[in-house]
């Protein structure tokens, strides 16, 4: 029997049942991977800034309460689409600071 030891390629992993994607009865309303990556986007919005966030570990109410803080704590709208934060304007440090103070210890920005 093979067992991972690491890899990159899909984010953390479950300790009880050693998978990305969680099968767990405890764990079965959560999405995300763990790895938090913030991220500057402007590809088919017309050359206007949105700051992404996605892997985060919470189910989806737990994300509209998350989203709601972060659009008061930095001023801005933002919606969700397809489990990932999107926040108007470039705030990457600033959620990198905000989202490192809620407990995720892998808070990265991502992208260029």
């Amino acid at each position: 029997m093979s067992r991972l030891v690491y890899s990159t390629d899909q984010g953390r992993l479950c300790p009880d049942c050693s998978l990305a994607q969680c099968q767990c009865s405890h764990n079965s309303n959560t999405i995300g991977d763990g790895n938090v990556r913030v991220r500057l986007e402007t590809k088919g919005r017309k050359g206007k800034g949105v700051t992404t966030v996605a892997g985060i570990p919470l189910a989806e109410t737990q994300l509209k309460h998350l989203l709601k803080e972060l659009k008061q704590k930095t001023s801005s709208g933002g919606s969700i689409k397809g489990n990932v934060l999107e926040l108007q304007g470039d705030h990457r440090d600033a959620l990198i600071v905000l989202l490192s103070k809620y407990g995720w210890s892998s808070v990265k920005k991502a992208g260029g």
